[in-house]
């Protein structure tokens, strides 16, 4: 008997990313990444280090070197070598799942998204947590970021239907928008940077710029 597409929903949380035109990476609910060769379907590298379901993936600019980052249910935030397969550096500050992992521009830092109501901003080459965007009045999981093309700002779309914009540096937020009717699931900073897209539980897509 196979399982319903509800019970599979439920154990497998997959994300694919296109590495280039021959292989994929994905994540998924058994706790680990797998990069695969496209053409032959074969396995060419595993990625073990996580306990629980892995909700997010983001690889590090081209320029930067071969690694990504992955976050999951189980409040840790990981940094592979494609390559090797290891698991370079661990980051465990959250409090409860980490919706969305995401690259700065540059390469060298990353942020999170959590159900803790929180984002977090890692520095790589420091080896450590730099920033916590937060505030009292928001008590709702953040499920998804992104950097504007400068890095300057970062974008979070929460569970309370707004998105949230936070400078990176300052760590204070400059601007709420609203206009979904439902949780946010997604935020992307277009490629040239000029807008921001947001897609939500309501069924729709915004642009705003």
């Amino acid at each position: 008997m196979h399982p319903s597409p509800q019970a599979c929903y439920d154990t497998f949380h997959i994300v694919c990313v296109l590495c280039c035109v021959c292989q994929l990476l994905t994540s998924s609910g058994d706790g680990t990444c797998a990069l695969w060769d496209v053409e032959s379907g074969q396995l060419l590298q595993s990625f073990h280090g996580h306990t629980a379901d892995i909700l997010s993936l983001d690889l590090a600019p081209s320029e930067t070197g071969n690694t990504f980052v992955s976050g999951g249910c189980d409040m840790k935030a990981n940094v592979w070598d494609m390559r090797s397969g290891q698991n370079i550096q661990s980051f465990e500050s959250h409090e409860s799942d980490i919706n969305c992992v995401k690259y700065y521009p540059s390469g060298d830092a990353f942020a999170s998204a959590s159900d803790d109501a929180t984002c977090r901003f890692y520095d790589l080459r420091a080896d450590r947590e730099v920033a916590v965007y937060q505030k009292d009045s928001i008590i709702f999981g953040a499920s998804s970021v992104d950097f504007s093309l400068s890095g300057r700002l970062l974008f979070t779309g929460y569970n309370d239907y707004t998105i949230n914009v936070w400078d990176v540096l300052k760590g204070t937020r400059v601007s709420i928008l609203f206009g979904h009717e439902n949780r946010i699931s997604r935020v992307r900073v277009s490629p040239d940077g000029t807008a921001l897209c947001s897609a939500s539980w309501d069924n729709s897509l915004r642009i705003w710029a």
